[in-house]
C-alpha cells in the first residue's frame, strides 16, 4: 500500500476534511460545494503527509510496553498536527498554529526521551527481585537475633546491602510511575490539542470564534504541557543520578 492511500486513511484527516466541510455548509456554501471543499481539504492534507513526513527515528523503548502504546499514540497526534499546521488555509488562525510547530515538536521530543527513560528504568526494574530481597532480609534478622556481637556485626553489613538494593527498587519503581503519568497526560494533551485545532479551524470559517483568545488559549495549553514535560524530565534526571 502506498504512502499515499495510508494518509488518505489517517483519521485525522478525514476529520479535518469532514469539518471544513461542514464548516463550509454551516455559512450557506451549497452542498456541493462544501463537499468540495471537504474533500479538496482532506486531498491536500494527504499530499502534504506524503512529502513532507520523514523516516520515523528509532525509538530505544521497550516493545508491547507501556511507554510504547502511550509513544505511538503521541506520534500519531503530533504529526496530526504538523500535517493540520502544514494544510490550513492561510489566515491567523494558519500563521499562530505554525507558530506552534517548534513546541509541539519540542514537547514531542521530550515525550521520547522520558519514554526511552520508562524502558531503562522497567529493564531495571527487571534486574531486581523485591520478593527476594524481603526473604533475604528476614533470613538475615532472624540470623542476627542469635548471633554473637562479632557475627551480628557481619549480618548487618549484609542488611545494610539488602536495604540499600530495596532502596534503589523503590527509587526506580517510583521514578517508572512518575514516567508513565506524565507519558499519559502528555499525550492526551496532544491529542486534546489537536482536537482544539480542528475545533478552532471549523469556528473560524463560521465566524463564531474570538480569535485572539481562543488562540492565546491553545498557545497556553501547549506550553503547559511542553513545561510539564521538561519539569518530569528534569526530576526524573535527579532522581536517576542518586
Amino acid at each position: 500500500m502506498s504512502r499515499f492511500t495510508d494518509e488518505l486513511r489517517d483519521p485525522w484527516g478525514l476529520l479535518l476534511g469532514a469539518t471544513a466541510g461542514g464548516a463550509a455548509w454551516a455559512v450557506s456554501v451549497h452542498p456541493a460545494g462544501a463537499a468540495f471543499v471537504g474533500v479538496a481539504v482532506w486531498l491536500t492534507k494527504a499530499g502534504i503527509a506524503t512529502f513532507q513526513r520523514k523516516p520515523k527515528p528509532q525509538l530505544r523503548v521497550t516493545p508491547g510496553s507501556s511507554e510504547a502504546d502511550w509513544m505511538r499514540r503521541a506520534t500519531i497526534a503530533a504529526e496530526a498536527f504538523a500535517d493540520m499546521s502544514a494544510a490550513m488555509a492561510e489566515g491567523p488562525i494558519a500563521e499562530r498554529v505554525v507558530l506552534m510547530r517548534p513546541k509541539a515538536d519540542d514537547a514531542m521530543a521530550t515525550l521520547q526521551r522520558l519514554a526511552e527513560h520508562a524502558s531503562q528504568t522497567g529493564t531495571a526494574l527487571g534486574r531486581l527481585n523485591p520478593g527476594f530481597l524481603q526473604n533475604e532480609h528476614d533470613r538475615l534478622q532472624h540470623q542476627r537475633r542469635m548471633a554473637t556481637p562479632e557475627v551480628a556485626a557481619e549480618l548487618d553489613r549484609s542488611l545494610a546491602s539488602l536495604n540499600s538494593q530495596r532502596e534503589v527498587f523503590e527509587r526506580l519503581s517510583s521514578t517508572r510511575a512518575r514516567l508513565i503519568a506524565r507519558l499519559e497526560s502528555g499525550t492526551l494533551g496532544l491529542e486534546g490539542l489537536v482536537a482544539r485545532v480542528v475545533e478552532l479551524s471549523a469556528m473560524s470559517a463560521t465566524g463564531s470564534l474570538e480569535r485572539t483568545k481562543a488562540l492565546d488559549e491553545l498557545a497556553g495549553e501547549l506550553e503547559g504541557i511542553r513545561q510539564g514535560l521538561h519539569e518530569t524530565e528534569e526530576i526524573t534526571r535527579r532522581a536517576l543520578d542518586q
